[in-house]
């Protein structure tokens, strides 16, 4: 009997505490308000993208892929004697060209292609218009560097949590608050990069020319910080 008076007793102790733990849960949500505050800023893009690609037909696979293969490695080798220019393989592919019933192979097709990225946006326009003449422009685009991104990055999360503070003081003045004690705070970074269309034709026939490079317009992308946290407004 006294060990079943023990055991009740230990279980009355544990659901007590139990409630009063769940109450001081309860009490500690109370006046909790969650808030957002975003920054923002427009960045230059420094990296420069261009995608350059081989492109051809032949009856014979191996000699089809023989062909892409040597293309595509002269214009590496070309590219990669060019100081400040990183040249990588993109993607490459192939597939069967069918006869008008679409039932018979008759040829093979294979796209190959080189990818450039450069902070010398001159030197890569330069190169590009030399490339062009073996290659077909896929594209081109850009970016922010990392190290770059980074940067900004630091400075606006700065500013986030001033903001977020900012925020929680109005929050708590607006109830009548005295104070507030931060509950949360989460900071997450991200960006958006509008669609830069690119005049390629016009482009491809002013590199190939041989002169000037053309006047590259790099664009901005917005970099934004965001911080979503939850304070607990302190009531007199």
């Amino acid at each position: 009997m006294h060990a079943m008076t023990r055991l009740a007793t230990a279980f009355a102790l544990a659901a007590a505490t139990f409630g009063s733990s769940a109450l001081l849960a309860d009490e500690a949500r109370y006046n909790q308000i969650a808030l957002r505050a975003e920054v923002s800023q427009e960045i230059a893009h420094d990296l420069m993208h261009v995608t350059l690609y081989s492109e051809s037909q032949n009856e014979d696979a191996a000699k089809l892929a023989a062909e892409i293969t040597n293309t595509l490695n002269a214009g590496l080798t070309q590219a990669r004697a060019v100081k400040g220019i990183t040249a990588a393989l993109g993607s490459r592919h192939s597939y069967p060209v069918y006869d008008d019933k679409g039932q018979t192979i008759t040829a093979w097709r294979e796209r190959g292609e080189i990818r450039l990225e450069s902070a010398d946006f001159a030197a890569l326009s330069t190169l590009t218009g030399k490339m062009l003449k073996t290659l077909k422009m896929g594209g081109m685009n850009f970016s922010i560097a990392s190290p770059t991104r980074k940067t900004h990055e630091d400075a606006l999360l700065k500013d986030a949590v001033n903001a977020f503070k900012a925020r929680a003081q109005l929050a708590t003045d607006a109830l009548g608050g005295s104070g507030y004690k931060l509950v949360s705070l989460n900071l997450n970074s991200g960006g958006f990069q509008p669609p830069m269309p690119m005049r390629m034709n016009a482009m491809k026939a002013e590199m190939m020319d041989g002169g000037a490079s053309p006047q590259i317009e790099a664009g901005t992308s917005q970099v934004t910080v965001n911080a979503d946290g939850v304070i607990e407004v302190q009531m007199p």
